[in-house]
Order: structure tokens, then C-alpha cells, then sequence
């Protein structure tokens, strides 16, 4: 009797084990893909710079939360936050076009971001000026934003 069930005990720890990721993962899955999207206005009067050079096809997002931006750069979508002076490569689909505006959710940013090693950020009279490189030996991404007349970002 005690073998039977030593044999019961393994074999439900077997197929908990097993069943188990596939229980909680798509739950986990559903809810960061329910997660409410944020609606991402253009930043005016903003200018990027890749590598010292205009871009071809850009553009440059804000929200309601101060110091995080969406940047378009061809085909590429990058979540910059300034508060903690990180850059996260974001998944293209992930981003939705609603005419000038796009939606795009927080739940959909990695959990690890981009090497910056060179991230500096400084305000010059009226003009805010964030550059980094994208990883060690990368390219180097300009992004230039009004500010108003207080010194503080009008985005």
C-alpha cells in the first residue's frame, strides 16, 4: 500500500511539474497583453540625429508620464526613459498607428535594456539635448526637444 502510493505521489508531482508552465505562462501572456496601451502624441518641433546625420523617415513620441519617449528611426521603435537613462529596442508590432498619435502599452517593454554607454543628457538655453550610443561600438542617436520658458520640457 505504501508503494502504491509513493507511486500516486510521483506521478501528480510529474504532471504538475509538467502542466504547471503551461497553467500560469499564457495567463501571465493574457494579462500583459490586456494591459491598457497609452496613447503617444508627437513631440513638435523635435530633431533627431542618427550618426550626425538627418534620418530618411523618424519621429519622436511623449505621454502623460515626464521624461519617457517613443522614438521612430526608420522602421525601429526605441523607449527612451531619461529618469533612469535607459533605451529599450521595442518590438515594432507591439506599437499600433492611430494617425499622428500611436498607442503603445508599458507591459511591452523588456525587462533589460540596451547597452547606452555614452548617455548624456543636458538643456542648452532652450533646447533639451539627450545622445547615446547604442551599444559599445554602436551608432549614435541625437534627440533634440524644445523647452519652454521655465527650462522645462513643453511635451
Amino acid at each position: 500500500m505504501n508503494w502504491s502510493f509513493s507511486i500516486f505521489r510521483r506521478t501528480a508531482l510529474v504532471l504538475l511539474s509538467v502542466t504547471f508552465p503551461y497553467a500560469t505562462f499564457p495567463r501571465a501572456r493574457q494579462a500583459a497583453e490586456s494591459a491598457p496601451k497609452s496613447v503617444w502624441s508627437p513631440v513638435q518641433f523635435a530633431i533627431v540625429k542618427f550618426n550626425d546625420d538627418a534620418p530618411k523617415s523618424w519621429n519622436m513620441y511623449h505621454t502623460d508620464r515626464k521624461g519617457l519617449l517613443l522614438v521612430r528611426v526608420w522602421k525601429r521603435y526605441l523607449f527612451v526613459d531619461l529618469n533612469d537613462e535607459e533605451v529599450y529596442d521595442i518590438d515594432p508590432r507591439k506599437v499600433v498607428v492611430k494617425g499622428d498619435n500611436v498607442e503603445f502599452s508599458f507591459g511591452d517593454v523588456p525587462d533589460k535594456p540596451i547597452d547606452t554607454p555614452e548617455f548624456k543628457a543636458r538643456s542648452i538655453g532652450t533646447l533639451q539635448r539627450i545622445r547615446f550610443r547604442l551599444g559599445k561600438d554602436g551608432h549614435v542617436l541625437e534627440l533634440q526637444m524644445p523647452l519652454g520658458p521655465t527650462g522645462k520640457p513643453i511635451y
